[in-house]
């Protein structure tokens, strides 16, 4: 059901559709539904080679059959996709090459989200090293009427026009790859042009519209006018409705073909057609119309149907009465639904990096009965440093195959959603005849690595609804180590917290993982086994006393402390420990760590309705040093019975026309002023009031005051933002206060205060406003570089006028002979932090990759900015972590902004890149000095610490050089250039001294 599979179809062998997403093609006044697919090649001359394909398609593409190839867009160097302002619920693109240019429209939400990313990463850029893309690769999908001379490669972008002939790909899917290549092989010798539009100057891409019918056929499958004419009827009436049809796919008399044709090369997901074309009664009712479908990833991952219990609220008007009738449907949810099982498999497989040697299906096919819904985990897919740093990896593909097929022989499947956090990555399927019920499909994740940004651990998640029920699945990598059970407890809450979707009205406050009727956890949560003695506990194991080994489980026991995982279940654990083993063996590791046994992989969940049928690991796979677990459920779900559904909303409709529009709504509140005392840095307060409401139903938000953007400042937030209440009725609304890089340095110079008057709103009632106060604890996080320089005492020692004024001091003004003091050579807070590392943590292994504990960051800061450092007491992760932080905090970067184009442009060069050093201000210059010395002193300890130089010089890259303020992400070039720059000083060192600064 992902629609990329859908595209993959239609791909040469080693071609790969990386992402697709469904927009509208915006020419004029037309508007055409377009399927964009970026797709991937890896030439045999090494790297790889990006290029977009546009189809048309049905308004479900499920396989090759659904699509038709309409253009190609090869991703050059002078290829640019440029994110608008959002309409509605779309985002604009903008697609521009030196002569093309194109205007979609892609649905709001983390998927187009993800794909813009993706077309971001694909861009080759203007690095000098990295040679021209060929484009040889496109050659596959020519047409069929050749030129005598083809144009060369660098003339694809050339003028209009300039491509005759033309051919469309499509109308039918191929029968297998190698249909085409024998057309290939009737082809005259030399290089086919590709149909690159002729005729339509307009259209410089590569463009089969045109195509008339008996003008050839590709690989067997022809198109005539008049069907061509019907699919733009087609797409025009998907745009427009969305009805109990849409769940069904008309069959298309060029495009039958049997289940064995439905995978072309062994490739690609069987589909059951005939299945899409029947009419079933309970789905013959006219489903909720939607001005502009939201589909994603999914069929209809965000299509609305009447059987959607939020439905109302996905219209693009938020009103009153809406809003009324939809809160009063879920409340009425028992009338008009009942409770349907469907089987779930849960599966989770740490794989050590390794690439599938197995087949997959003594795993995801043991049952006799097929699963209805397949969720299929992975953690450490890639260990290489490219996945690490750049996200990209081929191991995605390859296990992406193997789980497609493993899966139960017995029953067809549509995948619904992939999504990959480095090397955690997670699978959705369905029964083909399951995914007309499924939509609100949405994917994120959270890297719990150090600062938050690293995700070589964290987790992913979908979340979709099924029928009338909310699911969300959870794949996590935790924290590793047997000692670091409290990194664990924290990597949980964060995925808890930061784990937020989009909701199909994108003025809706985002989704939490908590906010679902049905949560499935799973993956390496690394929890051990406590009893120190090993061979104790492979006793145990081997006497199969698994209960009396899992009185030492970590997470039972900290899900017993509720620190944990509080509301969640998991079943008995009847087979033995999943981690460690020999590589290809059933052996317990014999390295020289010789890891304990340990329960690392598990599935937990929570919910109603839900029944574990089986929770087992599989010992027959043995690619990995864990073994695969796997957990299948029956789960039961809420379905619509459309009758019921269709009187009780006409009873609630019936009962609002009989309130009285005069009605004034009122609440009272527990609470109007708010004081937050002592706030600091990275150190979340929360205080809270209540909204209870009168007799009247009422919409509350908080909104903007005169002249404002937002409702409240930067560092405050309300939580939730807005919301409805029944009569009666009442809501607890938080109020977050977070001082982070963003705000801190305008608190600390006094440019702005811990105050802020918030207006909460009734529609059709009054306004009520709450104050909010209070004081900032001055750090030297988000203080300027040369300020903390002339800072010798704490900064908290210091008078607050003081701080201002060091705060607001230009940075020139250190070398303009002012009256001030001498600076100390580097700021001390610095000095301090890689002192305590370069006296503890010289051979720490995994330093700046493993992250610290939020608490002892806590201590860290308090110590600094105190002076209290006789009483700094911390891991070395956390002090590693507390500088990484205290970097990113400076509002000026340690290469100050004016330099960082220069230093792009002169990384390689390393005479070059010296004398743009010399350039800076003497305390930047000597805080970068510094800090190379203090990298090289670690890549001397590399055996021991086993970081090295490329590692590094990807941590600090993007530290020491950052974008002008508004753009501080850098793309994935600009990351390559900075981490080249700062990699040119660690792998040529100079002499220097770590004592040889003052501070």
């Amino acid at each position: 059901m992902d629609q990329s599979v859908a595209i993959q179809e239609t791909l040469a062998d080693g071609d790969y559709c990386r992402q697709a997403v469904q927009g509208v093609l915006c020419e004029g006044d037309s508007r055409q539904s377009r399927l964009l697919g970026l797709v991937r090649c890896r030439p045999e001359r090494g790297g790889q080679e990006h290029a977009l394909f546009l189809y048309t398609h049905r308004r479900m593409a499920i396989t090759g059959d659904d699509v038709s190839l309409d253009q190609i867009v090869p991703v050059s160097r002078d290829f640019t996709l440029e994110e608008g302002a959002t309409v509605g619920s779309d985002v604009t693109v903008q697609l521009d090459t030196a002569e093309l240019s194109l205007l979609f429209q892609l649905p709001f939400g983390s998927h187009t989200r993800t794909f813009l990313q993706e077309v971001a990463r694909a861009c080759p850029g203007f690095v000098p090293a990295i040679p021209d893309p060929e484009f040889l690769w496109l050659s596959r999908y020519r047409c069929t009427e050749l030129e005598p001379e083809p144009p060369t490669p660098q003339s694809w972008n050339s003028a209009p026009g300039t491509w005759p002939g033309r051919a469309r790909i499509g109308g039918g899917r191929y029968r297998s790859w190698k249909a085409r290549k024998g057309l290939e092989e009737t082809s005259p010798q030399g290089r086919a042009p590709f149909c690159l539009g002729a005729g339509l100057q307009s259209r410089p891409a590569f463009d089969w519209r045109g195509w008339q019918a008996g003008a050839g056929s590709f690989g067997g499958a022809e198109l005539g006018a008049e069907r061509l004419g019907q699919r733009d009827e087609e797409l025009e009436e998907a745009g427009r409705e969305m009805s109990a049809a849409a769940g069904s796919r008309e069959r298309d008399s060029a495009g039958g073909s049997s289940s064995d044709e439905l995978r072309p090369n062994g490739k690609g997901l069987p589909v059951d057609q005939s299945s899409w074309g029947q009419n079933k009664p309970e789905n013959s009712l006219s489903r909720q119309n939607k001005s502009k479908s939201e589909i994603s990833n999914m069929v209809r991952s965000s299509t609305i149907t009447v059987s959607d219990k939020a439905h109302i609220l996905s219209m693009q008007k938020f009103g009153l009465r809406d809003t009324i009738v939809k809160s009063h449907l879920i409340q009425k949810e028992e009338d008009y639904t009942y409770i349907q099982n469907f089987r779930f498999f849960v599966g989770t497989y740490n794989v050590n990096g390794q690439s599938p040697k197995e087949c997959l299906r003594p795993w995801l096919s043991h049952d006799t009965q097929a699963p209805d819904v397949y969720c299929v985990g992975f953690q450490e897919l890639d260990l290489s440093k490219e996945a690490f740093f750049f996200h990209d990896t081929p191991k995605e593909e390859e296990w992406f195959k193997a789980v497609s097929e493993g899966l139960h022989p017995d029953a067809k499947y549509a995948k619904v959603k992939l999504i990959r956090l480095v090397g955690i990555m997670l699978l959705l399927y369905v029964k083909q005849e399951h995914a007309a019920y499924i939509s609100e499909v949405e994917a994120e994740t959270v890297g719990t690595g150090i600062m938050g940004r690293m995700g070589n651990k964290g987790g992913v998640a979908i979340r979709f609804r099924f029928h009338n029920t909310s699911i969300c699945v959870v794949n996590s990598h935790l924290a590793a180590h047997t000692e670091e059970y409290e990194r664990r407890n924290q990597d949980y809450k964060d995925i808890c917290s930061r784990m937020q979707f989009c909701q199909v009205d994108p003025s809706l406050p985002p989704l939490t993982i908590s906010k679902h009727d049905v949560i499935l956890w799973l993956g390496d949560l690394n929890y051990r086994i406590e009893d120190p003695d090993v061979e104790k506990v492979k006793k145990l194991i081997e006497e199969k006393a698994f209960q009396t080994l899992y009185a030492y489980d970590q997470l039972r026991a900290q899900v017993a402390a509720k620190a944990v995982f509080e509301g969640f279940s998991e079943g008995e654990l009847t087979f033995q420990p999943t981690y460690k083993y020999d590589t290809g063996s059933d052996d317990w590791d014999t390295s020289e760590k010789c890891r304990a046994p340990a329960w690392c992989d598990r599935v937990l969940w929570k919910g109603k309705n839900i029944t574990q049928l089986s929770y087992q690991s599989h010992m027959a796979l043995k690619t990995s040093d864990h073994k695969p677990v796997s957990s299948v459920f029956d789960i039961g779900v809420r379905v619509i019975n459309e009758e019921l559904y269709r009187k009780t909303l006409e009873e609630i409709v019936r009962s609002l026309d009989k309130m009285e529009n005069a009605n004034i709504p009122s609440v009272s509140l527990s609470k109007r002023e708010f004081c937050f005392q002592n706030v600091k840095y990275m150190h979340l307060q929360v205080e809270s009031f209540t909204i209870r409401n009168g007799q009247v139903p009422c919409q509350f938000e908080f909104i903007s005051k005169p002249n404002e953007e937002s409702y409240c400042k930067q560092w405050l937030r309300a939580s939730p933002s807005r919301g409805f209440l029944l009569p009666d009725s009442s809501v607890e609304i938080e109020l977050e206060l977070f001082v982070n890089k963003t705000t801190a340095t305008k608190l600390n110079s006094g440019e702005d205060k811990i105050e802020d008057i918030l207006v909460l709103h009734l529609d059709r009632g009054k306004d009520y406003f709450l104050s909010v106060s209070g004081n900032y604890m001055p750090s030297c996080f988000g203080s300027p570089i040369h300020t903390l320089c002339y800072m010798k005492e704490p900064i908290l020692d210091l008078p607050l006028e003081t701080i201002r004024e060091l705060t607001l001091m230009r940075l020139q003004t250190e070398d303009n002979g002012s009256q001030l003091e001498k600076p100390m050579d580097i700021p001390k807070e610095l000095w301090i932090l890689v002192d305590y590392l370069y006296r503890n943590a010289i051979q720490q292994e995994d330093l700046f990759q493993q992250p610290g504990l939020r608490s002892e960051f806590d201590h860290i800061r308090d110590c600094l900015d105190t002076g209290t450092i006789d009483n700094l007491s911390a891991s070395n992760h956390s002090v590693a972590e507390a500088l990484l932080l205290f970097l990113e905090s400076l509002p000026e970067p340690v290469i100050c902004f004016s330099a960082y184009r220069n230093c792009l442009e002169c990384s390689g060069n390393l005479t070059a890149s010296k004398q743009v050093i010399t350039t800076l201000p003497a305390c930047h210059r000597n805080v970068f000095t510094y800090l190379m010395a203090f990298l090289q002193e670690l890549l001397k300890n590399s055996a021991k610490n086993h970081l090295d130089d490329n590692i590094l010089a990807s941590i600090f890259g993007s530290l020491l050089l950052r974008n002008p303020a508004g753009h501080q992400k850098l793309e994935m070039a600009e990351k390559k250039k900075a981490q080249e720059f700062v990699h040119q000083f660690l792998t040529h060192p100079e002499p220097l001294s770590l004592l040889s600064y003052s501070a």
